[in-house]
């Protein structure tokens, strides 16, 4: 696995909205500097005119028992 190199940086914003932005990243279970990580990597594509980019949200769900689920469960414990 990479893992990236972070560094530390400092801004300025409004306090109403930095608490909103905490409180999003608590209901959605993220650290606050994952999730703006990702909202820039999201206004970076943006603005680079890579406007097709998006994020998928799914709900997992359980596997059934079989064949198929075995050999799955086997190639995702070997990766």
């Amino acid at each position: 696995m990479i893992t990236a190199v972070k560094g530390k940086t400092g801004i300025y914003i409004d306090r109403g909205l930095r608490r909103k932005f905490k409180k999003h990243a608590l209901r959605k279970g993220i650290e606050v500097s994952n999730l703006l990580e990702g909202v820039l990597d999201v206004l970076l594509l943006k603005f680079s005119g890579q406007e097709n980019c998006y994020e998928v949200n799914f709900e997992p769900i359980k596997p059934k028992k079989g064949p198929v689920s075995e050999l799955i469960r086997v190639v995702r414990d070997v990766g």
